[in-house]
């Protein structure tokens, strides 16, 4: 499984987190803890990473 592109739904506690390959098809979709959140990136190749942004963020 080759992961090109996360896409990362943040909250307080639980994470969303959707994968796409170079294709732009979704090959991963997992919710993470926040005691979850580096150890799971820590073990990846490099990729692009987008983050969900709204009004309220700072």
């Amino acid at each position: 499984m080759q992961i090109a592109t996360f896409g990362l739904d943040l909250a307080e506690s639980v994470f969303q987190i959707h994968g796409a390959n170079t294709h732009g098809k979704a090959v991963l979709r997992k919710q993470l803890r926040r005691d979850q959140f580096a150890p799971f990136f820590a073990n990846l190749p490099p990729c692009l990473i987008g983050i969900e942004a709204c009004s309220s963020a700072h």
